[in-house]
C-alpha cells in the first residue's frame, strides 16, 4: 500500500469518523436544527414553574397556579421536536404547533420560561415550517473527451516548453498530467 493509495471509505476509517459521517447524512435529510431548537425551548418552559431558587437561606419558589399547564406545554414541545427528527413529513404541522405552544407559554409559564423557552421554540417552529427537503442530485451524462496529444485538458495551464519542444516542468506536478500538485515518493 503506497502513500498514493486512497483510503477506502468505511473500511480504513476510524469508527468515530464513520459514525460522524452517518450522523451527518441522517441530519441532512430532516429538519434537525428545528427539532433541536424546539426541544431546547420546551425544557425551560417545563422546568421553571417547578424550580426553587436558593439565595442563601432564602428560597424563591417560581411555581404558579398553572404549573400543570407549563408541564404539558413543555412536554408537547419536546415531543414535537423529537417528531421533527423522526417524522420529517409532519414538519409543517409540528412547526405551526410549536409556534402556537410558544405563544401560549407566555401567559401560562412564567413568560414562556423567562423568554428563553419562548424564543427557542418560536425560532425552532419557524425553521420547521420553512425547511424543505433537498432535491437529489441528477446524474450527469459523461462527456467524451477528445483531447489531442499536445492539448491540455480544459482549464489546465499548459506546461512551459523549452527550445527543443519538451515540457520544462521537472517536478512532475503540472495540472496537465493530472498530478494536482502532489509529489510522489517514488
Amino acid at each position: 500500500m503506497s502513500a498514493e493509495t486512497p483510503a477506502v471509505p468505511g473500511r480504513d476509517e476510524h469508527n468515530l469518523r464513520v459514525i460522524r459521517r452517518h450522523f451527518r447524512a441522517w441530519r441532512g435529510e430532516r429538519p434537525f436544527w428545528a427539532g433541536l431548537f424546539v426541544i431546547l425551548g420546551g425544557l425551560p418552559i417545563a422546568y421553571f414553574p417547578y424550580a426553587n431558587l436558593q439565595i442563601g437561606h432564602l428560597t424563591l419558589a417560581m411555581s404558579t397556579t398553572a404549573g400543570a399547564g407549563s408541564l404539558i406545554i413543555g412536554v408537547l414541545l419536546v415531543v414535537l421536536g423529537v417528531s421533527l427528527w423522526f417524522q420529517k413529513h409532519v414538519r409543517t404541522f409540528a412547526g405551526v404547533a410549536a409556534i402556537l405552544l410558544a405563544l401560549v407559554s407566555i401567559p401560562v409559564s412564567n413568560l414562556g420560561g423567562f423568554l428563553i423557552g419562548f424564543l427557542l421554540a418560536l425560532v425552532g417552529g419557524a425553521m420547521a415550517v420553512s425547511w424543505a427537503p433537498g432535491a437529489p442530485p441528477e446524474a450527469q451524462p459523461a462527456k467524451e473527451a477528445t483531447v489531442a496529444q499536445d492539448d491540455a485538458p480544459e482549464g489546465a495551464v499548459p506546461a512551459p516548453r523549452d527550445a527543443v519542444d519538451e515540457p520544462n516542468d521537472l517536478s512532475g506536478t503540472s495540472p496537465a498530467n493530472g498530478a494536482n500538485g502532489r509529489h510522489s515518493a517514488g
